[in-house]
């Protein structure tokens, strides 16, 4: 049996894109096998300071706040708590290895690679480094923030010092590239549970939720599944309402800090009866959603792959995106794309009209959306599962950094 210490400044039951790909890739792999334990924060006093999540022994760490709302983490102090995460990620790893001896050292995202740099700077050189980049927010945005232009030679050295890169998308790729990487790199996107999001709902639970959620049968629904953060723009999408029928709705599953902003402008633009802030809803929760909504949109300005996208086009949905970042390796339009098969409908970023142009396309055209909601689901169905991942992390990123240890 192996042993990969990871690090992560947050885990379940904080989850983004980055979260569910960690849970999903490690309960594919046995404990008999790999066996994977984590250092994160902690966050919400409420939470154990160990606990067992699926395949990973999850060691929280650092300050935290009964119930603290997601507005809490980005504001002083609790900011604070991420601030610190690799100094006492740093020590935590020394005291872990001491009892676990590890083989490798896995970081999600750059900024949990500091952890790693120091350990393997200050205590043992030679362990291998697996770094996975997920970063969602654009590379200038990541590197222009003051608590990494303070220390930017030891962040350089996350991907200098690293020995396997894995990215989710070819933009991240190049990215470790640009940043200094010259070592092996594999383009490993997330996946989405294909039996989980495609699986049919009996009409009586779609209608029970359609009921809960006000939806008429001439209502069409927009639904978004993200962050309440300016990288996502769903601030576009409120403000392409009006240019919109009365009867499209949309429908906002996810928290954030900027709920009370867009909240505020959904009033000014008139349209706040047709925005349901549904709030943050489990993971396992959200296919239902999907299936009784009309179109997924998401315009993101920034976009590191984008897992929700994949699972919108698994459960059958028409999908609006920008082409920013990661989007570009799976969403193609049939204009901007005519090399392809189309898979979705392009939008520029910041672009409401654009976005309402786009969905009097889907609804305008329905065989052409048929067409193109059946080529996104043979490509994720091929391309993005999460077995199919999960096989590709071991055989192309974790053998061969545990073939270093070897």
């Amino acid at each position: 049996m192996k042993k990969i210490l990871i690090f992560s400044i947050a885990y379940h039951p904080f989850v983004g894109g980055a979260e569910v790909a960690v849970k999903e890739i490690t309960d594919r792999i046995t404990p008999d096998d790999i066996q994977f334990d984590m250092i994160t924060l902690r966050f919400d006093g409420n939470l154990p300071r160990f606990e067992k999540i699926g395949n990973v022994n999850a060691h929280r760490i650092g300050f935290a706040k009964k119930n603290p709302s997601m507005e809490d983490l980005v504001k002083f102090p609790m900011y604070l708590t991420k601030v610190f995460y690799p100094f006492l990620a740093f020590f935590k790893a020394i005291q872990l290895y001491r009892k676990n001896k590890y083989d490798a050292c896995w970081s999600i995202m750059s900024y949990a690679g500091f952890p790693v740099v120091f350990f393997k700077l200050f205590y043992k050189r030679n362990i291998p480094f697996l770094l996975t980049l997920q970063e969602g927010d654009d590379m200038a945005r990541v590197t222009g923030r003051w608590r990494i232009r303070a220390v930017y030679p030891f962040f350089k050295m996350v991907f200098t010092g690293a020995d396997f890169v894995q990215a989710i998308s070819n933009y991240l790729g190049k990215w470790a590239r640009d940043m200094g990487f010259k070592g092996e790199l594999a383009i490993i996107p997330n996946g989405a549970d294909m039996a989980r999001f495609a699986r049919p709902y009996s009409e009586k639970e779609l209608n029970e939720l359609k009921d809960k959620l006000g939806k008429k049968s001439e209502d069409k629904f927009l639904i978004t599944t993200s962050r309440l953060v300016k990288k996502n723009a769903i601030d576009d999408v409120i403000r392409s309402l009006k240019y919109l029928p009365e009867n499209v709705k949309f429908i906002v599953l996810g928290a954030g800090p900027d709920l009370k902003t867009l909240q505020n402008l959904a009033k000014r633009e008139g349209v706040a009866d047709r925005v349901n802030f549904a709030g943050l809803t489990e993971h396992k929760d959200i296919p239902k959603f999907l299936k009784i909504s009309d179109i997924f949109i998401r315009p993101s300005i920034s976009e590191g792959m984008g897992n929700s996208f994949i699972e919108a086009m698994a459960a059958g949905l028409p999908v609006i995106a920008t082409q920013e970042g990661g989007i570009a390796d799976f969403l193609f339009d049939r204009e901007r794309n005519p090399d392809k098969e189309p898979t979705g409908w392009a939008v520029d970023p910041r672009d409401s009209r654009g976005i309402a142009e786009a969905v009097k396309k889907i609804t305008d055209n329905p065989e052409q959306t048929a067409r193109t909601v059946a080529n996104a689901k043979k490509l994720v169905f091929e391309k993005y599962d999460w077995d199919l991942i999960a096989k590709d992390m071991r055989e192309k990123a974790f053998d061969k950094v545990l073939l270093r240890r070897a």
